[in-house]
């Protein structure tokens, strides 16, 4: 075993160290906390790359390179259970995108939250969160793995309502955390399935493992209830944690409110960490969800469910993000249209089209975010883009780099990495037995997100600024929510602690394209433990070069369809409508109130949740308390009868006879007393009674 396998513990204990010392930091304490956090991550990325190469080797049999260490925590009757770390691509490759993209954000955090007064806080928070992931990373048991898991969700919450002043971010945060719960618990019951039936929760312990051939055969005979295979019933419920963590229908709702909180944050949580953490749950249970039963067009059933879901996700979430104006949240759209796409991979190609996808996004969307972040400081805290435009100007180094994350993110082709993941996915999904529908769906998806990208750059950087005073003239000065300091109203260029970190992403968002592509299927092969085939040939294969060229035409129709409406003529004030709902009002405000989910839930779920609690408040103080209430009185009722039958029944009785005892004691003692003078009164008393009898019975004879 390597030494890295041994020690891969420490890619996670790292940044738990740091928050634990930053937590014991005064807050102004700014420099040794963002130290701390930084050089852990750091530490985190260089044992990453150290796994990273050392999955490189191949295995003396072939196949995957893949170490483990299992250490028994506690036992339960006769079962242990086993705490553990893998090492094997998916953990290596994760892990290094993780320590690095948030080794990043890390950095560009320091200049976006230079004047908030809970800097050393929010370093403390982001160290755990980090921790907190890479433990979800490396677990190769699925109680560790759930015990990092809910730890993501725990400081997920503290992050998103880390500006806990303002209403909506602590409403955001309760909303996360429990909406993701929603998904928890079914993960959870899967758990419990799959020790009941396999015995175990590691994923691979030398045969053993529930994810090995040997024990998913075991399994395949059991059905639950109902005749339902129960491997498909515990990957369905798994895959439940999935769609809560990872932002899919229905439980997508907590994500675009996610962005009350920092800008890092909503970098961190969408780009490399939480809603990645569902995806990669997926891919690392996929042998047990491919091994279930075949159902229709011979595709395992639970994985018809992945694919539909990332579909209709990715498509529902592209067409709400075509109507909103908030810098973040259209990007939070993407986010959840983005993860029903790499579902949407998972379910038609495997663990490597999806992941492939994950990685790449992982990069042009922190760029993304970490961009709307350096738009939103140079603009002075305004996130509505009507109030922004013309910023290329201002901030050119944004600029670039922001429409580099965007061209990746739309699948600009050839050059982009998003092109080359998106593509595996259309190629996949157009080959996919199931069904053409999900192709269909994420060819819509790929349009809007074109579309909707460019009408969101073509509104924040072209045009005139729209900001600052009324009719877009400069204002005296805009005061910083956090830390109270007034700006200039003019937009600015962020320093270079968070624009260099920028560039660094802009770079990845083209270069890792490069090690997915058709003919160099890299990241594939690395993967799978498998020798791919490419060449420069292959590009121009039949059934290839016409999903390349089609995937390109989709692209320059959504690109050409933005520029049409938003970039020929941008906006010429904040206050002017929208093109789009120029054209259609009523389609445009159904998009723009995101097809009423949310007031949806509010009639439905919530009231009915209201009416639940209303409901056992009633029981609870009329009828569970009356109840309790009724107790207490015939309890109080049968002592007061106790009370009087002991009283005037049981000591009133006793009382007499005692005091009959006591009287005639009394009476005794009197008689004998020990005067000789009384005994003989009461012997000579007695005689002439007995006389006085005898001589009254012989006269009567």
């Amino acid at each position: 075993m390597t030494w890295i396998a041994k020690n891969l513990w420490l890619i996670p204990v790292l940044p738990l160290l740091a928050a634990g010392v930053s937590a014991l930091l005064k807050q102004p304490r700014r420099t040794p906390a963002a130290a701390l956090a930084i050089g852990a991550m750091f530490g985190s990325f260089l044992l990453a790359l150290c796994a990273f190469a050392a999955t490189l080797h191949e295995p003396a049999g072939g196949g995957v390179h893949r170490e483990f260490v299992n250490h028994t925590w506690l036992t339960i009757g006769n079962a242990p259970l086993q705490l553990g770390w893998v090492l094997d691509p998916l953990t290596a490759g994760m892990a290094v995108m993780v320590t690095f993209v948030g080794l990043l954000i890390f950095i560009f955090s320091v200049g976006y939250m230079a004047h908030d007064v809970n800097f050393t806080r929010f370093f403390c928070f982001l160290s755990l969160f980090a921790a907190a992931m890479l433990g979800v990373v490396i677990a190769n048991s699925l109680l560790l793995f759930f015990i990092c898991w809910e730890l993501v969700g725990l400081t997920s919450y503290l992050l998103i309502g880390f500006w806990y002043h303002k209403p909506s971010a602590a409403a955001a945060a309760k909303k996360a955390f429990i909406t993701t719960r929603i998904g928890d618990m079914g993960l959870f019951l899967g758990m419990l399935a799959l020790f009941a039936y396999s015995g175990t929760l590691n994923f691979y312990d030398g045969g053993k493992g529930c994810l090995e051939a040997e024990n998913l055969a075991r399994l395949a005979p059991h059905v639950m209830m109902g005749g339902v295979a129960a491997l498909t019933v515990i990957g369905l419920l798994i895959f439940c944690g999935a769609v809560g963590k990872s932002g899919q229908l229905p439980l997508h709702v907590w994500l675009p409110d996610a962005m009350e909180g920092p800008t890092p944050v909503s970098a961190l949580i969408h780009a490399a960490t939480m809603v990645a953490a569902g995806v990669f749950l997926v891919a690392r249970v996929y042998p047990l969800m491919s091994a279930m039963p075949l159902g229709g067009a011979g595709v395992p059933a639970t994985l018809q469910i992945v694919t539909w879901t990332g579909a209709l996700t990715a498509i529902f979430a592209a067409s709400i993000a075509v109507a909103q104006t908030d810098i973040k949240r259209i990007l939070a759209y993407s986010t959840v249209s983005q993860l029903g796409l790499m579902m949407l991979g998972l379910g038609v190609g495997g663990v490597a089209v999806g992941m492939f996808h994950l990685i790449t996004h992982a990069f042009f969307k922190a760029l993304l975010f970490l961009g709307s972040g350096s738009v939103i400081h140079g603009c002075h805290e305004e996130q509505d883009i009507r109030r922004m435009g013309g910023l290329k100007k201002f901030m050119p180094v944004t600029f670039a780099t922001y429409a580099i994350g965007m061209l990746a993110l739309s699948g600009f082709p050839l050059v982009f990495s998003g092109f080359w993941s998106k593509d595996e996915i259309l190629h996949a999904a157009h080959g996919w037995h199931g069904s053409h529908i999900p192709f269909y769906l994420a060819v819509g998806t790929s349009l809007l997100t074109a579309f909707y990208m460019t009408r969101q750059v073509c509104t924040v950087f072209f045009g005139h600024y729209r900001g600052g005073g009324p009719h877009g003239h400069p204002a005296s000065g805009i005061r910083h929510p956090a830390s109270g300091i007034r700006h200039p109203a003019s937009p600015h260029e962020s320093p270079l602690v968070m624009t260099a970190p920028l560039a660094i992403l802009a770079f990845f968002a083209i270069a890792l394209g490069f090690f997915g592509t058709p003919a160099w299927p890299w990241f594939q092969g690395y993967l799978l433990g498998e020798h791919e085939h490419g060449g420069f040939a292959r590009l121009f294969e039949p059934g290839i070069l016409s999903l390349l060229i089609a995937s390109s035409v989709i692209v320059f129709l959504g690109l050409g369809a933005g520029w049409w409406f938003y970039g020929r003529k941008p906006l010429a004030n904040a206050d002017e409508t929208d093109p789009l709902e120029k054209l259609r009002p009523d389609i445009f405000g159904v998009l723009r109130n995101k097809f009423y989910v949310d007031e949806l839930y509010e009639l439905t779920v919530i009231r009915f949740n209201a009416w639940a609690a209303q409901a056992s408040d009633f029981c609870d103080r009329n009828l569970w308390g009356g109840a309790v209430k009724l107790v207490s009185l015939l309890t109080l009722a049968l002592a007061w009868l106790d009370r009087l039958f002991d009283e005037w029944v049981i000591n009133l009785g006793f009382d007499k006879v005692c005091d009959g005892a006591r009287r005639n004691g009394f009476w005794m003692a009197r008689v004998q007393n020990g005067q000789v003078q009384r005994y003989l009164s009461i012997l000579g008393f007695s005689v002439a009674v007995l006389v006085l009898l005898l001589i009254w019975g012989i006269k009567a004879t």
